[in-house]
C-alpha cells in the first residue's frame, strides 16, 4: 500500500486541487477495507456510497447524483464540499461532513468510477472476487434473509458495470 500511495500523492490533481481516487467494484469485492487502508496510508478523507441513501430499486447510480452535486463539483471549483450521513440503522439523515479541498480524496463504493466523472479521478482501484465469495461475505455482513435483495443486486451491477465499462478503465485491479 506504501507504493500505491506514494504513486497518487505524485499524480496531478485531477478534481481542483484534489487528487480523486475512486475504489469501485461489485458488492462484496473488499472496496471498504481496501479504501479505508489507502485513505489511512495517504492520511486523508474517504467517502463511502454507503453514506448515502441508496434506493435498491433504482441499482448502483441512483446515490451518485448527491455525491457529484455536493462534493465533487465544489471541489472542482476550489471550494469545499459536503453532504448529511445517511445513517442506515436509524433510516433518517444524521450529521454534516465537511469535504475541505484537500491533497487527496478517496470516494469508494458501487459505480465512484463512472464514465461520467472519469476525467475528474486522478486514480482509479477495481476490486473484484468471485460472486460466491461475495455473496457470503455480504450474508455475512447484512443477514442471510437478504439474499434474494442481494441476489438482484448482483445482477443490476452486472448490468451497470458491462454498460459503464469502469474495469476498463482501472489503473488497478485488486483481486480478493
Amino acid at each position: 500500500m506504501n507504493e500505491l500511495a506514494a504513486r497518487i500523492t505524485n499524480l496531478r490533481p485531477s478534481c481542483g486541487p484534489v487528487r480523486l481516487v475512486a475504489v469501485d467494484g461489485p458488492a462484496g469485492s473488499g472496496k471498504t477495507t481496501f479504501a479505508r487502508g489507502l485513505a489511512a496510508e495517504l492520511g486523508c478523507q474517504v467517502i463511502h456510497s454507503d453514506d448515502f441513501p441508496v434506493p435498491w430499486e433504482e441499482g448502483p447510480g441512483g446515490w451518485f447524483h448527491a455525491l457529484e452535486s455536493q462534493v465533487l463539483r465544489p471541489l472542482q471549483q476550489g471550494l469545499a464540499g459536503g453532504f448529511r450521513r445517511y445513517d442506515w440503522v436509524r433510516g433518517a439523515y444524521a450529521e454534516r461532513v465537511a469535504v475541505p479541498p484537500a491533497p487527496v480524496l478517496v470516494i469508494e463504493g458501487v459505480g465512484t468510477a463512472r464514465a461520467s466523472v472519469a476525467g475528474l479521478l486522478a486514480y482509479t482501484v477495481w476490486m473484484e472476487a468471485a460472486e460466491p465469495v461475495r455473496l457470503r461475505r455480504v450474508l455475512e455482513r447484512d443477514g442471510p434473509e437478504l439474499e434474494p435483495t442481494w441476489r438482484e443486486w448482483f445482477a443490476a451491477e452486472r448490468a451497470w458495470f458491462d454498460g459503464d465499462r469502469t474495469r476498463e478503465r482501472a489503473d488497478l485491479v485488486v483481486r480478493t
